[in-house]
């Protein structure tokens, strides 16, 4: 039986410098190949900043997919682009001259901060979802955003997030993990995971570990993730020297098999984040039996319902604060939060989301194209 030929596009990948940028989307396509699909990928694996890298690496990424687009265009059935702008610009190319279907995924910040940096840009960001075949959204809050925002007919979006890995993200015991991570028993640990960024609230999570540490002078705060500004980073470490918070330590990025160790390990996982398009860490915690506290915003409000963890203010020391305290305080809510996250990682388990995507490609009809 022949594959279906499916074309991956997305501005986040992981490459030779990062193994973790946009590890997401890597594991989606293993996953969606594991299915029987012929999956290509035409993706930037750069996450370095900077003008002139930034103009190297979006040049080479394009003459890539423009190599794709010349020699196999014709053969790819589905382009499935992350992220609506770039990629899912890119991706019109082939359903305009191929006709082929066009996936795309929002995740959040095409949505919330690239389609705001200008009007040509806004204008693209519609132009892709109104085109789109159909169109996948992380999270509900997503959902109304594009409907909201651009227009977009409801019919066409699927609300679809990335998925946990329950075979890497899986509970092991609390002691074999500590032993693993070199952190010591008793010792009250925060844990914080995703990239080293002022939007993430990291300002608010020093502050607020700042106070935890009259409740709990031996508490450490761990923070695992890239500093996409170095400078933003020291500006942490050099805050927490003069307010002379102790135990707080960076990682730098780490492979998933590991960060699902520290997840094990930690008592709560923080996610003060400003704006969020879904929060997969915060998943990947309950995955681990970790209680999350965690930003009532964005896709994290989802996942925090229903007592599935501790939502908090953004932007909010005392909140995040009082958040994080409640949490190492109660035993009985710590085990309420792990037993409601354990049903929350159920149903976002990233097998479940892998069979909505396969689907999707298959019964997705290609809409004309008004380019």
């Amino acid at each position: 039986m022949k594959q279906r030929q499916v074309l991956v596009l997305s501005n986040l990948y992981p490459g030779k410098i990062s193994a973790t940028f946009g590890i997401f989307v890597k594991n989606q396509v293993e996953a969606l190949r594991r299915k029987g699909l012929h999956v290509e990928v035409a993706a930037v694996k750069d996450p370095r900043i900077g003008k002139i890298k930034l103009l190297k690496k979006y040049f080479l990424w394009v003459l890539l997919v423009l190599g794709k687009f010349l020699l196999k265009g014709w053969r790819y059935e589905v382009v499935h682009a992350h992220y609506v702008f770039p990629s899912g610009y890119l991706g019109l190319w082939f359903k305009r001259f191929f006709r082929t279907r066009l996936v795309v995924t929002a995740h959040g910040g095409d949505i919330d901060k690239m389609a705001k940096l200008s009007g040509w840009i806004r204008k693209q960001t519609k132009k892709v979802l109104d085109e789109a075949d159909s169109v996948i959204v992380v999270g509900e809050g997503l959902k109304r955003d594009v409907v909201e925002q651009f227009g977009v007919e409801e019919g066409k979006i699927s609300v679809i997030n990335m998925g946990v890995n329950r075979e890497v993200f899986t509970p092991i015991e609390k002691d074999e993990a500590r032993r693993k991570v070199s952190v010591d028993k008793g010792v009250p640990l925060v844990l914080y995971v995703g990239n080293i960024i002022k939007q993430k609230g990291l300002d608010e999570l020093i502050s607020a570990f700042g106070q935890l540490k009259s409740s709990y002078p031996q508490a450490e705060l761990h923070l695992i993730g890239v500093p996409k500004n170095p400078q933003y980073q020291a500006g942490l470490e050099q805050k927490a020297a003069e307010r002379e918070i102790g135990d707080i330590h960076f990682h730098g990025a780490k492979p998933q098999k590991e960060v699902a160790v520290w997840l094990c390990a930690a008592d709560v996982l923080a996610l003060p984040s400003y704006i969020e398009g879904f929060g997969l860490v915060a998943l990947e915690a309950m995955s681990c039996h970790t209680p999350v506290v965690g930003s009532n915003v964005g896709g994290l409000s989802y996942l925090l319902s229903e007592n599935c963890g501790v939502p908090i203010q953004s932007a909010n020391v005392s909140s995040l604060a009082q958040g994080l305290l409640d949490v190492l305080s109660d035993p009985q809510l710590q085990e309420e939060l792990i037993r409601n996250g354990e049903q929350r990682a159920q149903m976002n388990d990233q097998d479940r989301m892998i069979e909505r995507i396969y689907d999707l490609y298959l019964s997705t009809k290609v809409r004309k194209y008004e380019g």
